[in-house]
């Protein structure tokens, strides 16, 4: 039987003092601010944070599909951002939890389903927890990414673009980080990029993500909100660490 646990409603009345639960440990860094200025800014679009109360860990932040900060095509569905389960909270339960809360909002709000971006690698959650809550794969995109829906009703399933390759191009020569406020560890992964880059001797620029629009058209990966692209080429769209990413260019 599933231990009972309180789920917090984060709103624009409580933001604040609740948090939204990354780096809860660090709510004096630049990256804090940015995501929680990035937050309230969301909460007129419809997004919604759900959080376990403590001592339990993790949270679920979802959005209607046209102001995903996703690179898709999700008009009409509920977007998840992000959804997390940690530590010893993992294997109670707790994730079909946080997602029966966006399903309600979603079907409360006569949306045709709910969707969200997995990834095999890292950085974003894995589709074996959607699977076993009657989420099908729609679509994939290199290099691990996977399109997951749960459909309520008739209804174009979400999509992602076709041109990723050409979206990378169009960046040219050196490093160009795309970043935005959506996760309050991109601050310090840009930072730590553009340091690389500059021991290696790369022209690097930084091009700052405004709005879910910019995220869509923008992107050269389904992540949307982080990408790195070194001459025309898309890297990675997680956090690295120098030495990561000085074995990438050695790779190449």
């Amino acid at each position: 039987m599933m231990k009972k646990v309180e789920i917090i409603d984060v709103r624009p009345s409580n933001v604040s003092e609740t948090g939204f639960f990354c780096y809860m440990s660090k709510m004096k860094s630049e990256g804090y601010r940015r995501k929680l200025d990035w937050v309230r800014a969301r909460f007129d679009e419809g997004m919604k944070i759900k959080m376990l109360k403590l001592p339990e860990r993790g949270f679920i932040e979802y959005i209607p599909g046209e102001y995903a900060w996703r690179t898709v095509n999700a008009k009409g569905f509920m977007f998840i951002h992000c959804l997390w389960v940690v530590g010893r909270s993992k294997g109670k339960g707790f994730g079909a939890m946080l997602l029966d809360e966006c399903i309600r909002d979603a079907k409360k709000a006569g949306l045709a389903g709910v969707a969200m971006v997995t990834s095999e690698g890292t950085w974003l959650a894995g589709k074996r927890l959607l699977l076993k809550q009657g989420f099908a794969a729609v679509a994939e995109a290199p290099p691990s990414f996977t399109l997951m829906i749960k459909k309520f009703k008739s209804a174009p399933s979400p999509s992602f673009p076709k041109d990723w390759v050409a979206r990378a191009r169009r960046f040219g020569k050196g490093l160009t980080v795309l970043r935005s406020d959506q996760c309050p560890y991109l601050e310090d992964a840009t930072r730590t990029l553009l340091e690389a880059a500059a021991e290696k001797g790369i022209r690097s620029r930084v091009i700052e993500i405004k709005t879910a629009a910019e995220a869509q058209t923008l992107s050269p990966s389904p992540y949307g909100v982080f990408n790195v692209v070194l001459d025309g080429r898309f890297l990675g769209y997680r956090y690295m660490l120098e030495e990561e990413f000085f074995q990438m260019l050695e790779r190449r």
